[in-house]
């Protein structure tokens, strides 16, 4: 099975926000996902983006690919950079 991490749309018409989830990639946008990590609201000034780095850094060791958009979150957090050091530990 292959994962992807993903934005999952939620809020209203107009008021977007958006779970970050890890999701079989061939399930639906919105539809199931495996695991939520965290939440990112592009609406707020500056943006809210909250995840569990653990979990995150979990997932992409054990070979879930992040969408576009949520590779740019991961790395402005620090996330990427602490899974490209894990795996040279490895």
């Amino acid at each position: 099975m292959a994962t992807k991490i993903r934005l999952k749309r939620m809020g209203s018409k107009k008021q977007p926000y958006y779970r970050v989830v890890v999701a079989d990639s061939k399930a639906p946008r919105d539809g199931r996902f495996i695991e939520e990590l965290g939440t990112y609201n592009p609406l707020q000034q500056p943006s809210a983006f909250s995840v569990n780095e653990e979990k995150a850094v979990q997932w992409l060791l054990e070979g879930a690919q992040p969408s576009d958009t949520v590779r740019n979150l991961f790395s402005d957090a620090g996330i990427m950079t602490r899974v490209h050091n894990a795996k040279k530990e490895q």
